[in-house]
This record gives structure tokens, C-alpha cells and sequence, in this order.
């Protein structure tokens, strides 16, 4: 009898039930202070151009989070931190206004909507953003002024060394003319002498009759 009764409770799914239960501790409901450490830990920190930057992770790096708040910011910045950050091959769909304006990856709001609504670009909640939209815009226009602006001086820089260089070779030049002019008339004027030379007679051979 009693090893019947011990076989029925066994067969209780409740049974089944409470000994999972038991030995799931560690997940227990309000249990959060643990006795052991951390079973696996780096050494150092995971670097993703450990190896050489890639174009993507450069790219990745390089790009400004606007229109998010804190939360997805953070998550977006750690996406990129551990190479997770993927970007979009083709724009995709607002949820808002059903058109395919988002650009930016794992944004479902596109910024002309998120500005409007004052909603985040990715969860789409109206929360405060952290960086606004248009702010990387202005800097982005005053580098490209400032890089124009320097483009120009270069070229005028140029075109300057370039004209004070013709002058030096057209002085040259002049001087080469000079030289070989003075050369030729050098060289003319023995060949004149001589030519007189031949023309006129030999006047001690000539014999006078009277």
C-alpha cells in the first residue's frame, strides 16, 4: 500500500510542479542578492577595432543618435559598442505617416514626425529627447562653410605661386633670348672679316710699271 500511494504521488503532476520549483532558486521571485561572484569575466574590455576598423564600424561610430530618448540611446550606443549595429540597406516605413522616409536602423518614427509629434524616433513614446534633431544639422553646415572657406584660400594661395612662377620663367626666358642674340652676332662678325678678306686682292704681288 504504501508503495502504491508513493508511486501515485509520483505520477501528481503537481509533484512534477514543485520540484521545479525548488530547483529554480536562483531565478526566485525578489531573490537578488547572490553569495558567489561572477562565474566568467573578461580580462580587458571587448574593443571593436581591436583588429582594424572596418568602414561599417567607422561609419557606425561616427553617427550622431538624434531624435531618441535616454533609454534608446543607450541602447543604440551599445549596439555599436559590441559591433551589434546594423544599418539599413533601403529606407523604411513610418509608422506614423505610412511613408518610406526612415533612414536611420531600428527607428520606426522618421524625424519630420518624431519633430511634429515630439515623440522618440524609436519607441515612439513621448519622452525627452536627449540630443534634438536638427542640432547636428547646424554644426555639420558651419564645418562645411569652414571647409569651403579654406578651399578657397588654397586656391587663391595657388593661383598666386603659380603667376609669381611665370614671371621668374618669362624672365628666364628673356635673358636666354639676350644670350644666344648676342651669340650670333659674335659669331657674324669673323665670318664678315673673313669674307672681305677673300674678296679684296693681295696688293705686295702685284707688280707697278712705269
Amino acid at each position: 500500500m504504501l508503495m502504491v500511494a508513493c508511486l501515485l504521488d509520483f505520477a501528481n503532476p503537481t509533484y512534477h510542479i514543485l520540484a521545479k520549483r525548488e530547483n529554480k532558486m536562483s531565478s526566485q521571485k525578489g531573490n537578488v542578492s547572490r553569495s558567489r561572484p561572477q562565474k566568467h569575466q573578461n580580462a580587458s574590455a571587448f574593443k571593436n577595432d581591436k583588429y582594424g576598423a572596418t568602414v561599417q564600424v567607422k561609419k557606425a561610430k561616427s553617427k550622431i543618435h538624434d531624435g531618441l530618448c535616454q533609454h534608446c540611446k543607450g541602447v543604440l550606443e551599445w549596439k555599436v559598442r559590441y559591433n551589434k549595429y546594423k544599418p539599413l540597406t533601403q529606407p523604411k516605413k513610418c509608422v506614423k505617416c505610412s511613408q518610406r522616409t526612415v533612414r536611420d536602423a531600428y527607428h520606426i518614427v522618421c524625424k519630420p514626425c518624431s519633430l511634429q509629434l515630439e515623440i522618440c524616433c524609436k519607441c515612439g513614446k513621448k519622452e525627452d529627447i536627449v540630443i534634438p534633431v536638427n542640432s547636428h544639422l547646424d554644426k555639420l553646415e558651419q564645418e562645411e562653410e569652414e571647409r569651403k572657406k579654406e578651399h578657397r584660400r588654397g586656391k587663391k594661395d595657388l593661383e598666386g605661386l603659380d603667376s609669381d612662377d611665370d614671371y621668374s620663367d618669362g624672365g628666364d626666358d628673356d635673358d636666354e633670348e639676350e644670350d644666344e642674340r648676342d651669340d650670333s652676332d659674335r659669331d657674324s662678325k669673323p665670318k664678315t672679316s673673313q669674307n672681305k678678306s677673300d674678296i679684296l686682292p693681295n696688293v705686295s704681288l702685284l707688280n707697278v710699271k712705269d
